[in-house]
């Protein structure tokens, strides 16, 4: 959760990979390829080994196209494709390019498959255990579904909703670390925090997103290019 100005932050979180918990059942094809939906199709999942099930489950790893869930949040015609499948008119979503970074199975408990995915951001968790009972001639469902992590962040370092307090948030740049840092001096950060570009003392040749700093503090998200920091999201305060 991103509180304050660190709101501004979004947009440089959200892309980032995500790590999940999941739990697939094999076996029963759902409308919605998760338990919420109704059963499709059931199908016998004695025939199929451990060896199988976790050789199918690794092909998954990698760059490749993905069709969304009929019932997600990707717009169609400028609905979402939820609504309209929910009135009995699920579209056929075009494919998307996702990458599988690393994909793990835990368990194999038949019918259920445990296993554990960091995946780029925009990839469907459902839709894998979906392909996954495809591949296997048998159909399946996501069951369970936790995330575990989104970049840097884990949740085994979260708090409950009840210890929530000024002194459990962490500092803004902590969000940040994937990004290259650079340091500024006072004139350069009062410069910033007026929106006005610096020059790029440490090279010419960086490009893209990096994290401006004073101390430990974030002064502001710039865009490097051509020598000079231009900043496109401002946090620090004067």
């Amino acid at each position: 959760m991103l509180v304050g100005r660190a709101t501004r932050l979004a947009r440089f979180v959200e892309p980032q990979t995500k790590t999940y918990l999941a739990v697939a059942r094999l076996g029963v094809r759902t409308d919605t390829d998760d338990h919420t939906g109704a059963a499709l199709e059931e199908r016998s999942v004695a025939g199929l080994s451990r060896e199988r099930v976790f050789e199918a489950l690794a092909g998954f790893e990698g760059g490749q196209q993905q069709r969304p869930p009929a019932y997600s949040a990707k717009h169609i015609g400028g609905e979402r494709s939820h609504r309209l499948a929910r009135r009995g008119k699920a579209p056929e979503l075009p494919g998307a390019t996702v990458i599988v970074h690393r994909i793990a199975p835990l368990e194999w408990a038949p019918p259920a498959l445990t296993f554990r995915a960091t995946v780029s951001a925009g990839t469907y968790l459902r839709a894998i255990a979906r392909d996954l009972g495809d591949r296997l001639g048998v159909g399946a469902h996501l069951t369970v579904l936790r995330r575990e992590a989104v970049g840097g962040l884990r949740v085994e370092d979260a708090v409950t909703l009840d210890g929530v307090s000024r002194e459990a948030l962490l500092p803004a740049a902590h969000v940040l670390r994937h990004l290259p840092a650079v340091e500024l001096d006072p004139v350069a950060r009062a410069a910033v925090l007026h929106g006005r570009a610096v020059a790029d003392a440490g090279t010419g040749e960086r490009a893209g997103a990096v994290v401006l700093l004073e101390g430990a503090e974030l002064v502001a998200v710039a865009l490097a290019k051509d020598g000079w920091l231009k900043p496109t999201v401002v946090v620090g305060t004067a």
